[in-house]
């Protein structure tokens, strides 16, 4: 595994690989404080790539001014002995400096699907991740690029980047990682109490109760289901929400409150945003109501 810092050795790593006739190169990008959810994407990278480049980079421009970017956490070894465990060819470390050598004027803004869920309440956000991608899809110039479903709202971004502009790679979603009681993994849950470890499993716990409640005809519409996620949530004392939706996927278009989910066609997902203290946790549930409704 070789380990890289600026442009210059991670182009130079890259084509030597690729020079190489290993096949595919595929892309992990990263903010590091790897767990997991991060090692399921680097082996199904290596699954479909010859060359696996992942990169760690906790990019200052996707937070925001009361965010957590100075305390967000950080291991450089123990993110590398995971990323050799895992088989990784290269990985790209760079400084800031490296990546923002001067005051960014250029960034690239997909527009409509930013404006809802956690663009709503983190304006800009997602601004400073299609930038960052972008920047690293031109480095590396990768063949596929693995992102996890937990957040699936950049997922859909990156998506919509990509067809739009006509990149020369394809997203890979891969499914979210849970702990054995369900609570999806994030970097950000080393942050929680343990009182609020045990109270966030009311995420995991809200969306399955919702899917049920669509499979069994008690949650028909848009609105029914999101009065039953907000009710189960509210059970915790400690969270505060901050959305409970469902919206189409990947369009993420918004379903009126009334309207009846058997007809939605195609995907929906189910989103959430809760706080617990100072945290901010995600999770979300994509399915087809449809085909929900055919098991029934």
């Amino acid at each position: 595994m070789r380990v890289v810092r600026t442009i210059e050795q991670l182009r130079e790593a890259v084509g030597f690989m690729r020079d190489a006739g290993l096949g595919p190169v595929g892309l992990v990008p990263t903010m590091g404080y790897l767990h997991d959810g991060h090692a399921s994407l680097l082996r199904r990278a290596g699954e479909m790539c010859g060359t696996v480049v992942m990169s760690i980079f906790v990019n200052p421009i996707q937070f925001g001014p009361n965010e957590d970017y100075e305390a967000y956490p950080r291991d450089e070894r123990r993110d590398l002995e995971l990323a050799e465990r895992e088989g990784v060819d290269i990985v790209f470390i760079p400084a800031v400096e490296v990546m923002y050598p001067r005051e960014i004027r250029s960034k690239i803004v997909v527009s409509s699907l930013t404006t809802r869920l956690c663009g709503a309440s983190r304006p800009g956000h997602f601004d400073g991740v299609t930038t960052v991608v972008a920047k690293l899809f031109n480095l590396v110039q990768p063949d596929y690029a693995f992102f996890g479903l937990k957040d699936a709202q950049q997922v859909a971004v990156l998506r919509q980047m990509v067809d739009d502009l006509n990149m020369n790679v394809k997203i890979v979603p891969c499914p979210i990682v849970r702990e054995g009681d369900g609570l999806a993994l994030s970097s950000r849950n080393v942050y929680l109490s343990a009182e609020e470890r045990r109270q966030a499993l009311v995420l995991s716990r809200s969306l399955r109760e919702a899917r049920t409640a669509v499979e069994e005809g008690r949650a028909a519409t848009t609105g029914e289901v999101r009065e039953l996620l907000t009710g189960v949530i509210s059970g915790s004392p400690l969270a505060d929400i901050d959305y409970a939706e469902i919206l189409t996927f990947p369009e993420l278009e918004p379903l009126e409150g009334n309207f009846p989910l058997i007809e939605a066609e195609g995907e929906i997902i189910m989103a959430l945003a809760v706080r617990f203290g100072r945290t901010r946790l995600i999770d979300n549930i994509i399915f087809t109501p449809k085909e929900v409704a055919a098991l029934v």
